[in-house]
């Protein structure tokens, strides 16, 4: 079983249709929690560092033999408690990252500030001693429309932002929510999303054990 904690239930349906095209017979535990975005926004992402263990602690009490979070800026306090946990937790955004760093121009799109910083961080790690070019831009108004439910308004707003993006190997979008806004982008430059590469690294971790 593969424990994914979620910071908004629309992430649901998202892992719930890739796993039925790319893992048929994984088992899912879907955790969701919305005030640990809100608080990590407000307070940083160490404040909700002991809920993030303890809700992925119940998962593994469960029977989950990996974890997975789908949520970028609390992925790496996600990550530091898996020694606490026995088992593997992954962020769903290490993979599309460790992409990302293999190209020298980057551009990271983002509908909130948090994800943004985070997001930098984690593909610089993963570029390692080379030297890239990450630029980033944040969709204003777009997190908005999220929380109003506009789906659509959202996707559209990111897929604008995406357009605009000019001399860039690579555009990532660093939130899994964005992930449908590829599809409606009319770039010619690759746009790289987390879910899908997350849940295949996150379901390899979940079967080895």
């Amino acid at each position: 079983m593969l424990a994914l904690l979620h910071t908004s239930p629309v992430h649901v349906p998202v892992f719930d249709a890739l796993r039925d095209a790319d893992h048929p017979g994984l088992v899912l535990r879907h955790l969701v929690d919305e005030s640990l975005l809100s608080r990590a926004r407000a307070e940083g992402p160490d404040a909700v560092a002991a809920d993030v263990e303890s809700a992925l602690a119940g998962a593994v009490a469960e029977g989950a033999t990996a974890a997975l979070c789908t949520c970028s800026t609390i992925g790496e306090v996600a990550e530091r408690a898996a020694p606490a946990l026995g088992v593997p937790v992954l962020r769903v955004d290490r993979p599309m990252a460790v992409a990302a760093a293999a190209a020298d121009r980057v551009v990271v799109v983002a509908a909130l500030d948090s994800t943004l910083g985070a997001t930098v961080a984690l593909i610089r790690q993963e570029a390692g001693e080379r030297s890239i070019e990450v630029r980033t831009v944040l969709v204003e108004g777009a997190w908005e429309r999220f929380e109003a439910g506009d789906r659509d308004g959202y996707l559209d707003a990111v897929a604008a932002a995406v357009d605009a993006v000019t001399e860039a190997d690579v555009i990532v979008l660093a939130q899994a929510s964005m992930a449908d806004a590829a599809e409606r982008a009319a770039s010619d430059i690759p746009v790289f999303s987390s879910p899908r590469p997350g849940l295949n690294a996150a379901a390899a971790a979940a079967v080895a054990i």
